[in-house]
């Protein structure tokens, strides 16, 4: 892929993210308020990030809703719209792992009705659970 090529996915990707992030659901509006700010376990959150991967000779992206490099941990919020793209989302979960990445999912449901149990699933994936990370 030639350097403009590149130049312009990126440019596309965060136009992108930061429209998702102007529209974002309720839910993800409720959880980036206990992701923000390292609140959770001393842990950097992005939202609405960009991540990039080439696997045929053709870089592309895709946006995780929230996404903490650290772990290498995918939060994923999925409203009605998922349930139209189970496929894709297999696809992008395959592409994840093959990344070394990991990636939970939580319905908006979930994370409106029962954010304590969400939280508690989101720290049992951290990867060192008992000793928050400093600030950087």
């Amino acid at each position: 892929m030639s350097l403009n090529k590149k130049r312009e996915l990126r440019v596309l990707a965060k136009v992108v993210c930061k429209d998702l992030r102007k529209n974002s659901t309720e839910a993800e509006q409720l959880l980036w308020k206990f992701l923000r700010n390292r609140k959770l376990e001393g842990r950097k959150f992005l939202r609405q990030h960009p991540l990039f991967y080439d696997l045929t000779g053709r870089e592309s992206f895709f946006v995780a809703d929230f996404y903490c490099h650290e772990e290498r941990l995918i939060i994923e919020v999925d409203g009605e719209y998922h349930k139209y793209r189970l496929t894709e989302d297999n696809i992008r979960g395959n592409i994840v792992n093959y990344l070394g990445m990991r990636i939970i999912r939580f319905t908006n449901e979930d994370v409106l009705n029962n954010l304590s149990k969400v939280i508690k699933e989101i720290k049992n994936n951290l990867l060192v659970n008992s000793t928050p990370r400093p600030f950087s």
